[in-house]
């Protein structure tokens, strides 16, 4: 196997970021950006909130190199996402964020010295992990670095999703591919710990998917994780509640995505169309509300969907 001890690892101060801080988005409740799909989802996410159905929102990284922590902080304090799910790489972005006000390197640059990902301050991402689990292995992964990084003195940590998520106990659920995050590159990365700590977070969204009747399913620019994941803790949730005699079919998706799609979503493409094997499409959009679910898909970058979803559900009442 390969030999860790031998990386060279710098600390991120030799890094140029192509990311900062100069980014992040004030919150504007007027936004010019006109999407009706998402107005429709607004008032479908105020309606969960009455009944206390369950809202979750899948993101994937380049949701918060999009600038839009403000507006997803927003949102959580107002009671409109109950859950956050998450790929490993927002751990990395919001961790970085906190701690030095910057984030995200050139792959192109890195990767032909040899440096790509191997940052010292961002592995301590996985001294948190090992740690958590060393003190309880039954612990969440998302929840351990909000924690963290709420109680550290990071000057930049009131723009942390997870540290805000933390603070309003609201669980942020992270799931990570083995070998697809740079801190799995470093020589401190417990497979073991972060695959516990990852399936507690699955087995929590699970949970949440539980309560999803009447609820609102968003899913921001991840394209395997989210409808994979989503996939299987569905089949879960749904199959514990057949046997209560509950039903788990009439809530609402949202895909905000940049692949064109078809116009028509309510049918399955063919196996020759390039769009059946865009998984948000046929898993999130067709196959799991068939039974009474509604489908919103939406094209349009992170930095104007998002503010857009806070605009209209400012603006709720007069929806």
């Amino acid at each position: 196997m390969f030999d860790r001890t031998k990386l060279n690892i710098l600390p991120l101060n030799n890094r140029k970021h192509d990311v900062d801080v100069t980014i992040i988005k004030g919150i504007d409740f007027n936004s010019t950006e006109s999407f009706e799909n998402i107005k429709r989802v607004a008032k479908d996410i105020c309606s969960a909130k009455a009944i206390g159905s369950s809202i979750i929102m899948f993101m994937g990284g380049h949701v918060i190199r999009a600038g839009v922590q403000r507006h997803l902080i927003d949102l959580m304090e107002r009671g409109f996402i109950s859950c956050l799910a998450m790929n490993g790489a927002c751990i990395i972005h919001d961790y970085e964020f906190a701690l030095v006000g910057a984030t995200t390197e050139n792959v192109a640059k890195y990767i032909s010295e040899g440096q790509f990902g191997l940052w010292l301050e961002t592995g301590q991402i996985n001294d948190i992990t090992n740690m958590a689990y060393a003190e309880n292995e039954h612990c969440s992964l998302g929840a351990s670095i909000g924690q963290h990084i709420y109680h550290s003195n990071m000057p930049h940590k009131d723009i942390s999703i997870l540290a805000s998520a933390y603070r309003l106990n609201i669980p942020t659920t992270v799931h990570i591919g083995i070998g697809y995050d740079i801190i799995h590159e470093h020589p401190n990365f417990n497979a073991a710990a972060a695959g516990a700590l990852s399936y507690n977070d699955f087995l929590i969204l699970a949970k949440v998917i539980s309560n999803l009747e009447g609820g609102v399913v968003m899913n921001f620019g991840s394209a395997v994780m989210a409808p994979e994941v989503y996939l299987k803790a569905l089949s879960m949730a749904r199959n514990v509640a057949y046997q209560e005699g509950r039903e788990i079919c009439h809530f609402t998706n949202l895909v905000c995505d940049l692949v064109p799609l078809p116009e028509d979503i309510s049918t399955e493409p063919t196996k020759t169309d390039h769009s059946y094997y865009f998984r948000p499409l046929k898993t999130m959009l067709i196959r799991t509300v068939a039974d009474g679910g509604n489908s919103y898909y939406v094209r349009g970058n992170h930095a104007e969907t998002i503010p857009a979803l806070c605009s209209y559900l400012n603006q709720a009442g007069e929806i």
